[in-house]
């Protein structure tokens, strides 16, 4: 799904901004879908509440579309875009100030379950295995275990434990630092503590005790450590701040925050306090951080966890002017010798107070480098680098055939000095459609290219710095996280790398765990590492972490037992029970549906499960509260004696009928009180009570090569109910297992609007088709084992002048810029849609911020934090050069499944076509030294038209070839939810010759030699019936097997004699003691290292009737209603010469 902020009614082709009708446009911030309003508050939720929403300033909108062209979607944005359709914009227009705090509110909470006594003193720890740390760079510190969450295997992770700096309290400790590729990690290790009379000395904090404000926030008792249990699978560095220093008598506690602290706010109904994600300049200092203290109110909504801004009024510290020049987020002592600029510092400064003077700043010798000195240390951007040039090189597409390189190519880097390259977040993990942010919303108009972001927040890691202090350092005013890129003014202010305010360093800040002094804020992990995740207090809380709550929703129909579903099912759960992510709290339930509605009472106790039925689906109750989620612990050997009974319960069974509907009610009112994650698996087209479906699909216009019926759902049904579970925290995953229509269109919206996942077996049959059963397990297992965050919200902030306003991925927008995710896990993408509303012409770099505040399976509250920091330019050449291809394919990808879903899908394919014409005629009109002849693409561009036309053929937006209506829902939902890697690989293949692999220029990894075929163009040329060619796609593999393959291959590696000898439903490689065995499971395995999900495999012999498969991924090639590549490319040179 996606939603906009707000929209422009005018439409253009170079604005690439959505629909205003599906799943957002101008639609109050509650809007999501096709012109259906839902409001903004939940009664049924125990603990939301709602503020009046304040009306904004509105500004008109500009934009007219150029004739002849369709845009990719139907509203505009230029650099003023806060009309809506509401007649309120949710943004302040640019250049006002409207940061203030929502109205007060009042706050009941009841008490969804009961807590367990000494809840927060639990230490959960289960061993792990298969993670390896980083050799120490200095002396071993003490190691202690704690679990990695990761729940795939016992490992057990070495946790660093440090002493404290002044003040902390119990929530108090600190953590490592990530590696990304590329990059060394930063040096966490620091010397044994200190003996145990020293801590007993300073076992007392100066700062206040945390109190209790509200029932059920209780703190922990001061006796008790905060322990840190891991959520994802890193390799974590444990700091842990309990020790105070001898000399802490100089650092007191100040007064607590009478403001109190801002969060990262889970989902509520009312618009942010601050709804504006380009925060206005707020010059002047004041306490940076959100701390603990008993006076920090307890936040009586979701939306007041996560902050907008606060009113800013207090004055800027002495000696700081009231305005000053944006900075260029640099940590002062690890800037460029270029940037130095000011004289030598004093000598001998005084060492008293631990190094600085506490009644006066010492100013710090290196502040924030000026423009000019930037520019320098940035490579130079007035002139063209050696890398530009490349980027920039004229590439005629109509001669050059052979484009694709040799290896799928890296993201580019953007233009940064070394310093900042080292610590920016990973492109794995954030990516920009431009890695050259352009100063303007008119030199981006001028470029024709989208302007997004591509996240993957919550991606499996194996390094993370997990940090729990008594202050997270935010930005006084927009709330933004201290991160690499913000400035030091001096020891004791920085300046925001987002709206360049001067905060204040707290005490607590000054103190480095890392090397046990004070004086040093800049070597704290937070603002060493991009990409770090903090262990929230209860400030961060609406009521006690919730546990982990798992409900199974099972079609027992006929056609669900005939399909063997059940059978698979019951044994992976059974397999990796022990393995679910959770602790002593997990619960667990299970409800079965056919006709009827089946509940299972597995209280403790009990000899054997009991059944309970309700028949009255119409008004679906439940039978009891108490025993149908139960204690996985206390119930775990009920647990099983369901599972190993569930498959043959149903097996005589003759009820055809489904009652999906109901059963998601009960599912509903049974989680409520708790929130978690349903998993439903479906094998028909509901037919009976709540949600009926009729199906919609007709198998003749499969081929149409006209506009496609039926993308949108047919009832709201399914939507209105994911937006009830996501106001309590409910996700609900659908499998859908189905050899029929069963109008996946409609069933889908349960997963999209509540954060869910969606996965998809056509023609599953248990015993027919085994590869899709062998996927089938191998999702289970992947599924059931990975970790997952609980009660989430995302949001996103950039800087000053940049805005956000559509997002795209499954989630519900509770308010303008707060995605509410109730379950999030680390398989699933996002998109962003950006535009430039004020000149960025004052700064160098452009910085985002992506939070992720959410409840790990083991109870407690964090937040990840990514920070990604780019370059600004002035040059049109610039911004070409840093376009991101891949990047800017996958954002165009989501803008153009909500196209054909608002509009129609030839509109969507239509302005996939136009991006590539309009931007192919910017740099023509633009560049210098271009010969009007041939069809010219700068050489960072030149895949562009290969990967659009890859977008045309595939199964979401073709056109022409035959191709289920729930295949091709299911297509776009994976392009609009994962993450750009897997949808890179859907959209255009990976295609090599692995018949012929020798040695050279493999890889040699862990005493394995990997070999490394050059990619193949995806054309029926470069295959030979001498060959055997593997072609990745992702989700499936093919194997084809030329007629006249080399009978060595086909013996040493498939296990068979001869061709003629292989089987034509072979769907996996054997494990054979042969060279050519070896070396081709090897390449294999070394493509799926870093694969979440295993695709699925077959061999395909040439004469097969499975060949069709293959071939329609081949997208250069021509089909009977699509152009080839070159024909493709013959087409935009003629629409640009209109």
């Amino acid at each position: 799904m996606s939603t906009q902020g707000n929209a422009n009614p005018n439409s253009s082709v170079n604005n690439y901004s959505m629909s205003s009708t599906q799943n957002g446009g101008g639609a109050a911030p509650c809007q999501n879908g096709p012109g259906q309003m839902y409001p903004a508050m939940y009664t049924a939720s125990s603990y939301y509440s709602s503020a009046p929403p304040a009306a904004y300033p509105t500004v008109a909108g500009h934009s007219a579309p150029p004739t002849g062209k369709t845009p990719v979607s139907s509203t505009g944005y230029s650099g003023n875009y806060y009309q809506s359709s509401s007649g309120l914009s949710p943004y302040p227009a640019p250049g006002t100030h409207q940061y203030s705090n929502a109205p007060g509110q009042s706050f009941q909470q009841t008490a969804p379950y009961a807590m367990p006594a000494g809840y927060y003193g639990q230490v959960y720890s289960h061993p792990s295995q298969g993670q390896t740390q980083p050799q120490p760079q200095q002396l071993q510190p003490n190691l202690m275990p704690a679990s990695s969450g990761s729940n795939l295997g016992a490992p057990l992770y070495p946790i660093v434990s440090y002493p404290s700096a002044p003040g902390s309290s119990q929530y108090g400790t600190l953590r490592s630092s990530q590696t990304t590729a590329g990059q060394p990690p930063v040096s966490t290790v620091m010397p044994p503590p200190p003996t145990q009379s020293s801590l007993q000395q300073y076992s007392q904090g100066i700062g206040a005790t945390p109190t209790p404000a509200q029932p059920g926030y209780g703190a922990p008792p001061l006796s008790q450590a905060a322990t840190v249990n891991g959520q994802s699978n890193a390799v974590q560095q444990h700091y842990d701040q309990n020790l105070h220093n001898p000399m802490s008598h100089h650092y007191a506690a100040g007064p607590p925050n009478s403001q109190g602290p801002d969060k990262e706010r889970p989902p509520s109904g009312t618009p942010g306090t601050s709804v504006h994600s380009s925060p206005q300049h707020h010059p002047g200092g004041d306490s940076s951080s959100t701390t603990t203290d008993s006076a920090s109110p307890v936040p009586n909504s979701y939306e007041s966890l996560e902050g907008g801004g606060y009113s800013d009024l207090a004055a800027p510290p002495a000696g700081v002017p009231a305005k000053q020049a944006p900075p260029f987020g640099y940590n002062y002592p690890t800037m460029h010798p270029a940037y130095q600029q000011n004289p030598a510092p004093k000598p001998n400064p005084s060492p008293s107070h631990g190094g600085y003077n506490p009644p006066g700043y010492q100013p710090y010798s290196q502040p924030f480098p000026s423009l000019s000195e930037l520019s320098s240390a940035l490579g130079g951007l007035g002139g063209v680098s050696e890398l530009e040039a490349e980027t920039l090189r004229p590439v005629n597409l109509l001669q050059e055939r052979n484009i694709l390189p040799p290896k799928r190519a890296p993201p580019p880097e953007p233009n940064l000095s070394n310093d900042l390259r080292k610590v920016n977040c990973s492109p794995d993990t954030f990516r920009c459609t431009l890695t050259n942010i352009p100063q303007t919303q008119a030199l981006l108009n001028k470029a024709r290219l989208p302007l997004g972001l591509l996240l993957h927040p919550f991606r499996d890691l194996t390094q993370l710095p997990v940090i729990t202090s008594n202050t997270i350092v935010r930005c006084r005013s927009c709330r933004t996280y201290i991160n690499p890129f913000v400035s030091f003014l001096d020891q004791r202010r920085w300046k925001c790398n987002l709206c360049y305010r001067v905060n204040d360093v707290p005490d607590e800040f000054m103190y480095n765990p890392v090397t046990r002094s004070y004086g040093e804020p800049h070597k704290r992990p937070e603002v060493q590492n991009s990409t770090v995740e903090f262990i929230a207090s209860s400030d961060y809380m609406l009521r006690p972490p919730q546990p982990a709550v798992y409900l199974f929703l099972l079609d027992v129909s006929h056609n669900a037992v005939e399909s063997g579903y059940l059978n698979v099912f019951c044994q992976s759960l059974l397999d990796n029970l022990e393995k679910l992510p959770g602790d002593t709290r997990t619960h667990i339930g299970f409800v079965t549906f056919d006709s009827t509605v089946h509940f299972y009472n597995l209280q403790e106790g009990l000899s054997q499960p009991q059944m309970l039925v309700v028949s009255d689906i119409d008004d679906v109750f439940i039978p009891t509260h108490d025993s149908l989620l139960v204690n996985l612990k206390e119930s775990k050997e009920l647990v099983k004696d369901l599972l190993n009974a569930l498959p043959g319960m149903f097996t005589h069974t003759r009820e055809t009928q489904s009652a999906l509907g109901p059963a998601l009610q009960a599912a509903y009112k049974l989680m409520s009180p708790t929130g978690g994650r349903v998993t439903v698996f479906q094998t028909q087209l509901p037919t009976l009570g709540a949600g009926l479906l009729q199906s919609r699909e007709d198998p003749n216009l499969r081929s149409s090569t006209k506009n496609v019926l039926h993308l949108g759902p047919a009832t709201d049904f399914y939507k209105k109910l994911a937006l009830d579970c996501s106001g309590q925290q409910i996700g609900v995953d659908l499998f859908l297992l189905s050899s029929q229509y069963s109008d996946l269109a409609s069933l889908a919206c349960v997963s999209k609007y509540s954060a869910g996942s969606v996965f998809y077996y056509p023609s599953f049959h248990h015993i027919h088709n085994t590869a899709q059963k062998q996927k089938f397990q191998k999702d289970l297992q992947r599924y059931l084992t990975r970790k997952i965050g609980f009660e989430a919200v995302m949001r996103i902030r950039c800087t000053k002048g940049l805005s956000i306003h559509t997002f795209h991925g499954n989630f519900f927008v509770r308010s303008t810029d707060l995605l509410s995710l109730a379950n999030v896990n680390p398989d699933s993408g996002f998109a962003v849609q950006m535009s430039i509303e004020e000149s960025l012409a004052d700064t160098s770099l452009a910085c985002f911020q992506a939070a992720l505040l959410y409840t790990s399976s083991k109870g407690k509250r964090r937040i990840r934090v990514h920070t990604l920091c780019l370059p600004v330019v002035s040059q049109l050449s610039e911004v070409f050069a840093g376009a991101d291809i891949q990047a800017i394919s996958c954002l165009l990808a989501n803008m153009a499944i909500d196209r054909s879903i608002s509009s129609s899908l030839s509109d969507a394919r239509d302005a996939l076509v136009n991006a590539v014409v309009d931007c192919l005629t910017a740099y023509r009109a633009n560049g210098s030294n271009i010969q009007p002849s041939g069809l010219i693409a700068p050489a960072a561009l030149r895949l562009f038209p290969l990967y659009v036309l890859a977008l045309l053929k595939q199964k979401a937006l073709r056109t022409g070839t035959s191709t289920r209506l729930d295949e091709r829902v299911f297509s776009m939902c994976e392009l609009k939810s994962q993450p750009l890697q897997q949808i890179m690989r859907m959209v255009h293949p990976d295609l090599y010759r692995i018949d012929n692999m020798t040695e050279q220029a493999a890889l040699h990894l862990n005493d394995s030699v990997i070999p490394q075929p050059p990619l193949l163009q995806l054309t029926a040329e470069k295959l030979t019936r001498e060959g055997a060619f593997l072609l990745d796609c992702g989700s499936v593999m093919y194997l084809w097997v030329g007629k006249c393959c080399n009978e060595t291959f086909i013996r040493d590696v498939l296990g068979f004699q001869n061709y003629a000898s292989l089987p034509s439903n072979m769907t996996e490689i054997p494990e054979l003691q042969t060279t050519y065995s070896e070396r081709t499971r090897a390449f294999i395995s070394w493509l799926l290292e870093s694969r979440t999900f295993l695709p699925a495999f077959h061999v395909v012999k040439d004469d097969a009737s499975t060949k069709t498969s293959f071939f329609q991924h081949l997208v250069e090639d021509r089909t009977e209603s699509a152009f080839s590549y070159y024909e493709f490319l013959l087409h935009i040179q003629q629409q640009m010469s209109k």
